[in-house]
């Protein structure tokens, strides 16, 4: 990151993935907007945690991103503060789990509003202020499911490949400029849902918690090991600093080698 204060908009980020890639973007040296759909008063004490360690600013927004009205109140916020954001990480995202014919309506709905509208129009209006300075960097979270199918997940599994078109699209679109636009596809997290999914296989298989780590990694990652959180949102710092000037367009896999399998 160069030595001028950068302000980072991190969607998705009152916990986890997100929180992570805030924390890196925080240590490299930019102002923070946190964002979620969690009362103020559930963030705070990671935002103050934010705030404290690194000595930036550290703001939060809440916001359904499923509301194009939302989307553009967070945007007004951040560029009345921040003169808009100089850096756009697209994490949010919400899933369901089911086959196509027994998909809800309402739930696919959400995802497509959610995970790939709403970076689309966080994109547009941030894109001005970034040309307007002449420097800006776009990441957009997808998946190792952006590149193929799987069974019971369509609206991820569409969504995620649908961002990678969004980012090769607005890569084009701005090369040649100081902005660049990359996605991250990160492998198998430990978040509370995975986690919670291998809890569900240990008891379902009689087996400890690490076995059935084991087992459900063997079938994923060739590393065997979770990608940890920090790692990405190391990832996501070094795409938004000035040695990453020429890497736009591209998907990045921070996934143990499960892409190469």
């Amino acid at each position: 990151m160069t030595a001028s204060r950068r302000s980072a908009l991190v969607t998705g980020s009152g916990g986890g993935l997100g929180l992570a890639v805030a924390g890196s973007l925080a240590a490299a040296g930019c102002d923070i907007v946190l964002h979620g759909i969690e009362e103020a008063a559930v963030v705070e004490p990671q935002r103050a945690a934010l705030e404290a360690s690194h000595g930036t600013t550290v703001i939060y927004h809440q916001a359904d991103l499923s509301d194009l009205a939302a989307i553009e109140g967070l945007m007004a916020a951040i560029h009345q503060r921040f003169g808009g954001p100089d850096i756009v990480v697209n994490n949010a995202v919400v899933r369901h789990f089911a086959p196509v014919e027994k998909f809800a309506a309402a739930d696919w709905e959400r995802s497509l509003a959610v995970n790939l509208t709403a970076p689309f129009h966080i994109i547009r209006l941030a894109l001005p202020g970034m040309r307007a300075r002449d420097f800006g960097r776009i990441v957009n979270m997808s998946s190792h499911y952006g590149q193929r199918g799987a069974r019971d997940r369509v609206d991820y599994v569409t969504t995620k490949s649908g961002i990678l078109g969004l980012t090769r699209a607005v890569a084009l679109e701005t090369a040649g400029t100081g902005i660049t636009c990359n996605a991250v596809s990160p492998g198998s997290l430990p978040t509370p849902a995975i986690l919670g999914r291998i809890d569900a296989l240990a008891a379902q298989r009689g087996i400890s918690r690490e076995d059935a780590t084991r087992d459900y990694m063997k079938e994923r990652q060739p590393s065997g090991r979770f990608v940890q959180l920090e790692d990405v949102g190391a990832t996501v710092a070094f795409l938004c600093s000035d040695a990453a000037r020429d890497i736009t367009g591209t998907v990045l896999p921070v996934d143990g080698g499960w892409s190469a399998a």
